[in-house]
C-alpha cells in the first residue's frame, strides 16, 4: 500500500452499505475482496463474524464500519479486537437506530475519564 491510505470498511444491510458505495468507499483488494458486505436475511451469522475477522486482519483497512444491530450479532468478537487499528465503529441503520450504551468503543472511553478531566 505504498502511497496509498487506508481503506474504510463497511458491513451492514442493503441500504447502508449502499450508501457508503454510491460516497466512493468501495475497493477490491488484491485477491479481489471487497471491503464491504452486504447483510442480508439469508446472510449466515457465520459469514457476518469471518468477514468482520478478515477485514480485522487485512493491513488495507483503517476503519471498519459497522451497523449496530450486526455488531450486537458478533459482540464478542468485537469486543476482543483491542488494537487501534483498524478502529471499529458502530453505527446506526435505517431499521435500528444507535443506542450509545451498547457501543463498545464508547464503553471503553467512558472508562478513560473523569468528568473532572473535561472540565
Amino acid at each position: 500500500m505504498s502511497g496509498r491510505g487506508k481503506l474504510i470498511a463497511v458491513l451492514g444491510d442493503e441500504d447502508t452499505v449502499t450508501g457508503f458505495l454510491l460516497g466512493g468507499v468501495g475497493e477490491l483488494d488484491k485477491n479481489r475482496k471487497p471491503n464491504f458486505l452486504v447483510v442480508e436475511k439469508e446472510t449466515s451469522l457465520a459469514e457476518i463474524e469471518e468477514t468482520f475477522r478478515s477485514f480485522l486482519s487485512r493491513e488495507d483497512i483503517g476503519i471498519i464500519l459497522i451497523s449496530q444491530c450486526l455488531a450486537e450479532l458478533i459482540r464478542h468478537a468485537v469486543e476482543a479486537h483491542a488494537r487501534p487499528l483498524p478502529a471499529v465503529l458502530e453505527i446506526p441503520s435505517k431499521e435500528h437506530p444507535y443506542d450509545p450504551t451498547k457501543d463498545s468503543v464508547l464503553r471503553r472511553a467512558r472508562g478513560l475519564f473523569t468528568p473532572d478531566d473535561l472540565r
